[in-house]
């Protein structure tokens, strides 16, 4: 979406501006208040950020210019606060039917892998993806898209990764291609098409590693060859792919020109955070039971400028009821770039409310309000490599922004599941609305 837009009357607008965070640097969210200067505006031309900063300053840019500033779209912010859209960096957006009997199973004790082990967990999702009709997954996609949306989210990374044969697992591609020319949610497809092994190949004596072959020579080439994926993503953990699998499969997306993702170190220390480094994935993702080693070796890729971005998904640890949240200050204090994400999905987090996530990163992970706001703008940006172009407001950059009804951006999480937005911009365009406030 492109668009003109003059947003005025912000009290406080947070501008992330200055590139990717990590160490201490983490809660340094570049904020420009209005209390001494008089309200802020932001200005968007042409679907980019053109101007920050103090409203007459920035009418002064916009008219030296050439820019009738009469003339554009006026969005009161109304002492609110503007920070840019949020950016889920993980999410399996589409699915079909949903798995709310495994919470009362968790109750009684059972484990993830134990559930996915009995045929249950991503097993039982994938039957019903596989059955589900193309139009089904559309109308299902567009229906959490916007869900999404409405919390603040204007790009979000989605996974493949329900199907687990190559027919599925393309159309569930196409459709995230059909849900981005749709819009306005901005889409990142990934291919996760080792996300479990499938029935068809459990009864075989070499079952994983017969799969993983499948992914390698059939689903990745067709994946590649389609054209929609950005990434390639594998869940690296005991019991599902080990370290060496998860290296061939993302390899040979490599090869493909899919770039490397990786779900991480989340039950067991795996080695994924040290594979994460070793092939350049761009995340690695969950990292709940991260060694010492594994946040070492996250810290000496950042130190010598290849950060692998730590994807951090604690609604997935809470509703998990596992108690074992990543270690993100000590993620933090070595200086790994830190993200969040929802990691939406029937089974083991199912909220698109990436707001939600802040607060529970505030009160489970120990972020500040700011590293939150940070990992879920500029460093998620980083984390679906979009960091020179998405995740902040600066000049140049794309005009996603949300405006919240708070006069400074440490209240987002403090109002806990709170509807605090106002307006959703993207690209300059106005996507959501509430017409007053309470």
């Amino acid at each position: 979406m492109s668009g003109d837009l003059l947003v005025i009357g912000a009290a406080e607008v947070v501008t992330l501006a200055g590139g990717l965070r990590r160490g201490s640097a983490q809660g340094d969210v570049a904020t420009v208040r209005g209390e001494a200067s008089g309200p802020l505006a932001v200005a968007v031309l042409g679907g980019q950020v053109a101007a920050v900063g103090r409203g007459s300053d920035v009418r002064t840019v916009l008219e030296g210019q050439g820019v009738d500033v009469a003339g554009l779209p006026h969005l009161d912010a109304a002492g609110g606060t503007v920070t840019p859209g949020l950016v889920d960096a993980h999410t399996h957006l589409l699915f079909a039917g949903s798995r709310e009997s495994e919470l009362g199973l968790r109750q009684k004790g059972a484990t993830y892998l134990e559930i996915l082990a009995a045929g249950g967990g991503i097993l039982s999702t994938v039957d019903r993806t596989r059955a589900a009709t193309d139009e089904e997954l559309l109308t299902h996609g567009r229906r959490w898209a916007t869900e999404m949306l409405s919390h603040g989210v204007t790009t979000a990374e989605v996974k493949s990764g329900y199907g687990l044969d190559a027919a599925t697992e393309l159309r569930l591609l196409a459709t995230y291609g059909r849900l981005a020319a749709d819009g306005p949610l901005e889409l990142v497809p990934t291919f996760l098409g080792a996300h479990a092994v499938p029935r068809e190949f459990r009864d075989r004596p070499d079952a994983t590693e017969a799969y993983v072959r499948d992914v390698i020579e059939r689903q990745l080439p067709a994946v590649a060859e389609q054209g929609i994926a950005r990434f390639c993503d594998v869940f690296c953990e005991a019991g599902v792919f080990d370290a060496d699998q998860s290296r061939r499969v993302l390899e040979a997306g490599a090869r493909l020109g899919l770039r490397p993702r990786l779900h991480a170190d989340e039950i067991h220390d795996s080695g994924g955070a040290a594979l994460a480094v070793e092939v350049g994935a761009a995340s690695a993702d969950h990292l709940a039971a991260i060694s010492d080693a594994g946040i070492e070796a996250l810290g000496l890729a950042a130190d010598r400028g290849a950060a692998v971005v730590a994807t951090l998904l604690p609604a997935t640890t809470l509703y998990l009821m596992s108690g074992h949240y990543a270690p993100a200050r000590r993620l933090i204090e070595r200086g790994v770039p830190v993200a969040l994400g929802s990691d939406f999905n029937p089974g083991t987090s199912p909220t698109p409310n990436l707001a939600l996530v802040l607060t529970i990163a505030c009160l489970q992970l120990r972020l500040t309000p700011s590293e939150a706001l940070a990992a879920a703008t500029i460093n998620a940006a980083h984390a679906l490599g979009l960091g020179e172009s998405h995740g902040a407001l600066e000049a140049g950059r794309v005009g996603d922004l949300v405006i919240w009804d708070v006069p400074r951006h440490e209240l987002i999480p403090y109002w806990v599941g709170a509807d605090l937005i106002r307006a959703v911009v993207k690209g300059g365009s106005i996507v959501r609305e509430r017409a007053s406030t309470p």
